[in-house]
């Protein structure tokens, strides 16, 4: 499981390094940092799984295939390494010229001056159609753009119909249920399982992630990183979290807490959920791609249960970004290469809907012309949230890095029974209070 105190132990390191920028001039990313007037190569590094991996090494033979002038050096990892990999880079002065960047990084990485202002170069990266609601969450508090969002991600449950029929279960309304409904049908789900000594649970995990818990706290009317606007997140609902996360496993509509964490290291696709044995799995809509590919079931995408029934509380989240490191050897290839990537029309075919539906509108329809039924799965759903999605939240902010790391730590404290949820909602709340971004 990745660490964050590693990669935010490295990013402090980084910033520390008073020749940080003359490290990175006599790093790799001089000599191979751009292929302009130096001919070297332009260095790409993303996360994701097998099927990213595949589609993005396609969509670079088609840029090679165009821009015989820029070669392209491709690197990749899977999540679980990415973080670690990328800060060690940075911190040795060896970025890579454009990489893969999340939502929960870009504010740190940013503050520091480590990603490019890519307006600098906005006369060979074209994001100019894009939509000002999804570009402007690649800009920094002072409104420097350093990330180009991919497209638009929405958290969201996957369910597998297939498990359900066999239960002999319902697809549930999921503009109206309620986690209360939710833990009651994945009870079902586990009840029925063990009756036909089938290794199936109704749902895979839960209670560890910032993900979750932000969804929680915007069903209650809170953040965990408010504006100026909104509420902090309440102790209570901390605690209604983490109670309803020891519910689930109480009831058996998860597993064991041990198991879940075996789970959750598994990935994406040796989990549960991957391999038909969970009927529920909260995921960015755009992952039900992956999960389809290696489950081979026709997952479908749902609401997210609702504290108060129809109050989903849907949001559009920049599903990442392409960013472009500050000293790269040669920014305008690098934004050469992003642009790339993001509107060539061929490349957005291959490239589909994997890392999120598109944010050029005008893409959505050529991409949608090589679409199978199940990628139309995610086309579909993120059109129809449109109507009723809300505000998104803050992106996280540098100083709020680590909380995801401190819930995966604490969660699993009060799963394990180690310690009551009101003092691990308390440790949590003391921890968010000291994480919010000064105003």
């Amino acid at each position: 499981m990745i660490s964050r105190r590693r990669t935010l132990s490295l990013l402090a390191a980084a910033s520390s390094l008073p020749a940080l920028s003359a490290l990175s001039a006599c790093g790799p990313n001089t000599a191979g940092g751009g292929s302009g007037e130096g001919g070297g190569e332009l260095r790409i590094y993303w996360w994701g799984g097998d099927l990213r991996n595949g589609m993005t090494r396609e969509a670079l033979d088609l840029f090679a295939a165009e821009h015989a002038e820029l070669p392209v050096s491709p690197e990749y990892s899977e999540w679980t390494g990415y973080w670690d990999k990328l800060a060690t880079q940075f911190a040795g002065g060896d970025a890579p010229d454009v990489m893969q960047m999340d939502e929960a990084y870009i504010d740190s990485y940013g503050t520091r001056s480590s990603l490019l202002d890519l307006e600098t170069v906005s006369d060979v990266l074209d994001l100019s159609a894009m939509d000002d609601a999804v570009l402007d969450t690649g800009r920094l508090a002072d409104g420097t753009l350093v990330g180009a969002p991919l497209g638009v991600g929405i958290f969201s449950v996957g369910v597998n119909p297939t498990l359900l029929e066999q239960a002999g279960l319902e697809m549930p309304d999921d503009t109206t249920w309620t986690w209360e409904e939710f833990a009651e049908l994945c009870t079902a789900i586990s009840d029925w399982a063990a009756d036909a000594g089938e290794d199936v649970v109704g749902f895979d995990f839960f209670g560890t992630a910032a993900a979750e818990l932000g969804a929680w706290a915007r069903q209650s009317g809170e953040q965990l990183f408010p504006r100026e606007d909104e509420t902090l997140i309440s102790k209570d609902t901390i605690v209604a979290y983490l109670e309803y996360a020891l519910a689930l496993v109480e009831s058996g509509a998860t597993v064991s807490p041990s198991e879940q964490i075996e789970d959750f290291a598994a990935g994406v696709e040796q989990g549960r959920f991957g391999n038909n044995r969970a009927a529920f799995h909260l995921q960015f809509h755009t992952q039900v791609q992956t999960f389809q590919a290696a489950s081979g079931s026709p997952m479908q995408l749902l609401r997210l249960p609702a504290r108060t029934s129809g109050d989903a509380q849907m949001v559009n989240k920049a599903s990442m970004y392409w960013s472009i490191a500050a000293n790269a050897a040669d920014p305008q290839a690098a934004g050469t290469l992003v642009d790339f990537l993001l509107r060539d029309p061929e490349a957005a075919k291959v490239l589909r809907l994997e890392r999120g539906v598109t944010a050029f509108p005008e893409l959505q329809d050529e991409v949608e012309t090589v679409l199978d039924e199940n990628e139309m799965v995610m086309l579909d759903f993120a059109r129809q949230m449109q109507a009723e999605v809300v505000h998104p939240p803050l992106v996280t902010p540098a100083s709020g890095v680590g909380f995801g790391d401190e819930l995966s730590r604490l969660g699993e404290e009060s799963l394990f029974g180690t310690r009551p949820p009101s003092e691990v909602a308390d440790e949590l709340l003391t921890l968010l209070e000291g994480m919010q971004p000064e105003q």
